[in-house]
């Protein structure tokens, strides 16, 4: 035994502390005896969810261990060298760049990133091979609320803290299921909530979740009516004079433009639309405009969507029209699906960003980052690059010649699935760098590179409330894995930039990014590696020389109620609701939604392979209402088929009151390795929000179709590829 570890979970973006006890033989760290929540840790307070808790489990289990390489996707993979993969990998992207151009080189990386990945990366694909195809799976998870941020308020990043959660007056959760996504953050909300009586909580979802079960009200909206409602409540609290004239006046633009299309909204029409009563409507908005701290919460519900963005703004255009910002327990909070989702915002990892919340449209920007990277003016391309879903049309034309994934599962992950498997098969060549092996992206991949992990890696990630942590390496890596990071810069110097990425630590990494933040939003100059592990999780901005401040200063933004747009004054969006892009219909009768259930992660890479995790969620399910259960003469455990215009899916039929009428639910986590024909976004469509470019991965029309069979728990394919792991194909 010896003493606990300091470090952060790698799973969602509350961005818990845990503390690892290592068991050790000699001086070497041999296993882990036991992980537990950090008391120290500002965000999470010592308190850990069952993935933090039995993180270590699926460390050492089924892990890529060598990098591996094959011809054809018809041929197994065959074990090489490092020197052999990465010599063949630099031989594809040359004749790829001289042939056809960098455009044709793309790279797909992970809110699972730490930041120095993050950063090497951009370095990588956007200076030295003078392309912006670097996209990130956050394209798929938080792009919406990036983009409403940067609209309304002129900056990405949330202006609001976790020490929020337990100073609001009236919690308003919307498209979040916060018990079950985030739930460290639900049981601060839900503490302080059940200690005051006066706090109010009110969700919005389809769903009666575990977060709307404790809710004061929950408003059952039928999907797809988010700003409608919105609207709706705007529409009351400017009709009984519950809007801040001064704020507005001082501190905004655009007001008389959205009270015109608020106007709109009046209850009749709303109620009608989202299939809710007046009374409730009208208490929501009751609610909001008495209380003097007003906290919005919300994740993938209103991001994942056709109309993502105009959700963000119309959340955060009452957050403006009451002055519910800059105020301690009062402000627009999204939730990050990711642990590092908000550090890759940071260092530039979607197609549209540069390092320090910088655009690639802006010539300025461009020129500051050649300049700092010692790259010619011109070399940063003045468009933005190809985003996830671009990629695999570039791949259908034949535009994209070399894919590289990092960190993340596509062929389980991406909408209208089985279009994108057809397109990754397509793919001339196609790298893949994962920690875990098999994955289903696994399958469609010419050159495997082992990566570490967690525990094997040293980085820094940035949660929600803006709080970066160090996580540091403890354990030796597994096999031959290398960091992400060393990979990209090895990369790099084989391409000829050797001064560019002569890195010889994660802390130089860090150390050059930092100063590409000084007086950005972002602004972490004052931040280092040994700083981090001196004082603990720290909130950004931090800028360099501010080393004895209190951390009440950077605790919120917005406090001085300056905004960062060019003028200081935040902008209300006028948008009006259109609705899902794909509803139902009768051929279609059901609204098919999504989302996470509490013991998985994403697509099961790690959490498949945690035994109490799989006891506690052993299969996938469909909630289906009783009423509409009975029509269809489905009752509980039958197996049934849902079928949308692009796919299907069989599972087992879940009979509940949570789910509201024609509406059905299917959780996100099932690939083909786990279970049979149970791939949600197999049904999904590839609809995105025109300003985030955010995929609408929450609903789709469906039917629902009873079948007579047993739904079987984990695929075939899955003891196929444990039997034999090599010759996956």
């Amino acid at each position: 035994m010896s003493d606990p570890i300091k470090t952060v979970c790698p799973y969602c973006g509350v961005g818990c502390g845990l503390e690892v006890v290592p068991t050790v033989k000699g001086d070497k760290i041999t296993g882990i005896s036991k992980v537990r929540g950090d008391r120290s840790h500002p965000s999470s307070q010592g308190m850990v969810c069952v993935k933090g808790a039995t993180v270590a489990e699926s460390i050492g289990k089924d892990r890529l261990l060598h990098p591996m390489l094959r011809e054809s996707l018809d041929e197994p993979f065959r074990r090489v060298t490092w020197e052999e993969a990465i010599d063949r990998l630099v031989t594809e992207i040359q004749k790829v760049r001289f042939t056809w151009g960098a455009d044709a080189i793309c790279m797909y990386g992970s809110g699972q990133f730490v930041t120095e990945d993050y950063y090497v990366a951009q370095k990588l694909m956007k200076g030295a091979l003078g392309t912006n195809n670097f996209d990130a799976n956050s394209r798929l998870c938080m792009s919406s609320a990036v983009m409403g941020y940067l609209q309304s308020l002129g900056s990405d990043g949330p202006p609001c803290c976790y020490d929020d959660l337990e100073l609001t007056d009236c919690a308003f959760l919307i498209g979040t299921n916060t018990a079950e996504c985030h739930p460290i953050v639900f049981n601060r909300l839900r503490k302080h909530h059940k200690q005051n009586p006066h706090v109010k909580l009110i969700v919005v979802d389809p769903r009666c979740t575990p977060t709307a079960e404790v809710a004061d009200l929950h408003l059952a909206i039928k999907p797809g009516t988010d700003i409608d409602l919105l609207n709706g409540i705007a529409y009351l609290l400017l009709e009984w004079n519950y809007f801040d004239a001064d704020f507005i006046e001082e501190c905004t633009n655009g007001f008389a433009e959205f009270v015109e299309v608020v106007r709109h909204y009046p209850p009749e029409r709303v109620v009608d639309r989202c299939g809710i009563s007046v009374e409730d409507l009208k208490k929501a908005a009751q609610y909001w405009g008495e209380s003097y701290r007003v906290l919005s919460l919300w994740s993938m519900g209103i991001n994942q969507s056709s109309e993502g963005t105009a959700k963000a703004r119309s959340l955060i255009n009452l957050h403006l029209m009451t002055g519910q910002i800059g105020r301690a327990g009062a402000g627009p909070f999204s939730l990050t699906g990711q642990p590092n989702a908000m550090g890759g915002r940071e260092a530039g990892g979607l197609s549209h960003l540069l390092p320090g919340y910088r655009s690639v449209r802006n010539p300025q920007h461009r020129e500051e980052i050649e300049h700092f990277w010692n790259f010619p003016a011109g070399r940063i391309q003045a468009e933005r690059g190809r985003t996830a879903w671009e990629m695999i049309e570039g791949l259908e034309s034949g535009d994209v010649k070399l894919l590289w994934i990092a960190a993340t599962n596509p062929a389980v992950s991406l909408p209208d699935l089985e279009r994108a498997k057809k397109a990754l098969k397509r793919s001339p060549f196609t790298v893949y760098q994962e920690a875990y092996y098999p994955t289903e992206t696994a399958v469609f991949a010419h050159l495997l590179l082992p990566a570490t992990q967690w525990s094997e890696k040293t980085g820094v990630m940035t949660n929600s409330e803006r709080r970066v942590s160090l996580c540091p390496a403890f354990q030796s890596a597994d096999g031959e894995a290398k960091e992400d990071w060393a990979i990209f810069a090895e990369v790099g110097r084989r391409l000829g930039f050797v001064e560019q990425f002569s890195f010889n630590s994660s802390a130089e990494v860090f150390a050059e990014f930092v100063k590409l933040t000084h007086n950005r939003p972002c602004d972490m100059s004052g931040l280092s590696h040994d700083r981090l592990r001196e004082q603990g999780p720290t909130q950004w901005p931090y800028p360099v020389g501010e080393t004895k401040r209190s951390p009440a200063s950077s605790q919120r933004l917005y406090t001085n109620l300056q905004f960062a747009t060019p003028d200081h004054r935040a902008r209300f969006g006028a948008v009006h609701s259109k609705g899902l892009a794909e509803p139902h219909d009768p051929a279609y009768p059901f609204v098919l939604t999504t989302g996470r259930v509490y013991g998985h992660w994403h697509t099961l890479t790690r959490t498949g392979r945690t035994e109490k995790i799989q006891q506690l969620h052993p299969e996938p399910f469909l909630e289906i209402h009783p009423r509409d259960a009975k029509e269809l003469g489905i009752i509980e455990g039958n197996l049934v088929e849902v079928r949308s215009r692009r796919g299907s899916a069989k599972l087992a039929a879940k009979v509940t009151r949570s789910i509201s009428p024609g509406t059905v639910f299917m959780p996100m986590h099932w690939g083909a390795l786990w279970a049979d024909d149970a791939e949600v976004n197999a049904l999904m469509h590839s609809a995105a929000c025109p300003d985030s470019l955010q995929p609408e991965l929450k609903a789709c029309a469906v039917q629902v179709i009873p079948l007579t069979a047993v739904a079987t728990a984990r695929s075939e394919q899955f003891d196929r590829a444990i039997a034999a792991p090599a010759a996956i194909s």
